[in-house]
């Protein structure tokens, strides 16, 4: 039988719920164990920033107990203003003068001062004949929020083991889940942010965040027709006949979605001003707000690319008896950055 590799709980905190998943590695397959979400109140986290510390404990806290999970090795990851992922060109050097020389000088790429940040950089593979210059993708992260982070989950009795940004841990799940080894861009659409991650030549060449999500369209359906929240979300999700408000959704849908497809137009014409020989051959979709009714055929009309929406469990088994599968494609959009982490191993 394949030796089973003991793999970490991967605990994604958004703005509208938390999501938890624990995966369990044999082989080269994966099998998922256990997987769950959670809403929380509006404003518990906001831009990555705890608010409500207690609210989100006390979500992981149910969901651990509801998914009966005993590993206690956590992993988690952070997006919005408190972290920085910026992509430098430097002279080669070795991993030792690489580290000196980031903490040294890390302060001209990041604009937090430098007591109050942890920072980590990693070598971007390249295949350029270039052998002199060499590209680092350089994370800078506020020790406050961290520090929050890593607190509220040691009061649950969780060991973290890991923090991670959004948009790198989708292309971990991505790399996993799928046997394309094309450029892609990865847009995941939380409640109230967008990550957006552009791989070329299997690495990242382009992380985002953006402040624009799936509650800004919610929020102005129920305004606009002077409805309830959940009724909003129904009608956003399709869930509902549109009926009487087919127009003015689609009068909505139209002034707050273009806004996202500039936001990935832009990183898509960034990237492409950078590598002309690199076309990107789709565009991956996840996250919650992926679910909008519509959004899909609209980015794909937009950009002109071919989009697909990411399930991270569509190659993995899973126990039936105790995951639904209905339940399991319903909620796999939204997944995907805890399964990412959810797929790190715990020997750290």
């Amino acid at each position: 039988m394949a030796k089973k590799e003991n793999l970490i709980i991967g605990v994604d905190i958004g703005s509208h719920a938390v999501k938890v998943c624990q995966l369990q590695k044999a082989g080269s397959d994966y099998r998922l164990l256990a997987v769950g979400s959670a809403a929380i109140t509006p404003g518990a986290v906001e831009d990555g920033v705890l608010q409500d510390p207690e609210e989100v404990a006390n979500a992981i806290s149910e969901l651990f107990k509801n998914l009966k999970i005993k590993n206690k090795r956590v992993g988690i990851s952070i997006s919005g203003y408190s972290v920085i992922v910026k992509k430098i060109n430097l002279d080669v050097m070795t991993d030792e003068e690489l580290s000196d020389y980031i903490a040294e000088e890390a302060e001209q790429y990041i604009p937090f001062d430098i007591e109050d940040v942890y920072l980590d950089f990693q070598v971007i593979k390249s295949d350029r004949e270039d052998n002199d210059r060499c590209e680092v993708m350089l994370v800078a992260a506020k020790k406050e929020v961290i520090d929050d982070y890593l607190d509220l989950l040691q009061e649950q009795k969780l060991l973290p083991v890991l923090v991670d940004v959004d948009g790198f841990a989708l292309e971990n799940i991505w790399e996993n889940a799928s046997s394309s080894r094309g450029n892609v861009a990865l847009v995941d659409i939380g409640a109230s942010k967008m990550n957006i991650n552009i791989i070329a030549d299997g690495s990242s060449v382009l992380a985002r965040d953006v402040v624009v999500g799936s509650e800004q369209l919610t929020d102005q359906i129920a305004g606009a027709l002077e409805i309830e929240f959940e009724k909003a979300e129904k009608l956003k999700l399709g869930q509902i006949p549109a009926g009487e408000y087919q127009e003015e959704l689609e009068e909505i849908f139209t002034q707050t979605c273009t806004q996202w497809v500039l936001e990935i137009k832009k990183a898509i014409d960034l990237y492409l001003s950078n590598n002309p020989d690199k076309p990107l051959a789709t565009l991956v979709l996840s996250g919650g707000g992926s679910k909008v009714r519509g959004l899909k055929k609209y980015i794909a009309d937009e950009t002109g690319l071919e989009v697909v929406a990411f399930n991270p469990f569509a190659n993995m088994t899973l126990n039936e008896k105790k995951i639904d599968r209905e339940y399991l494609e319903a909620i796999a959009p939204e997944m995907a950055i805890a399964a990412g982490l959810a797929i790190r191993p715990a020997e750290f």
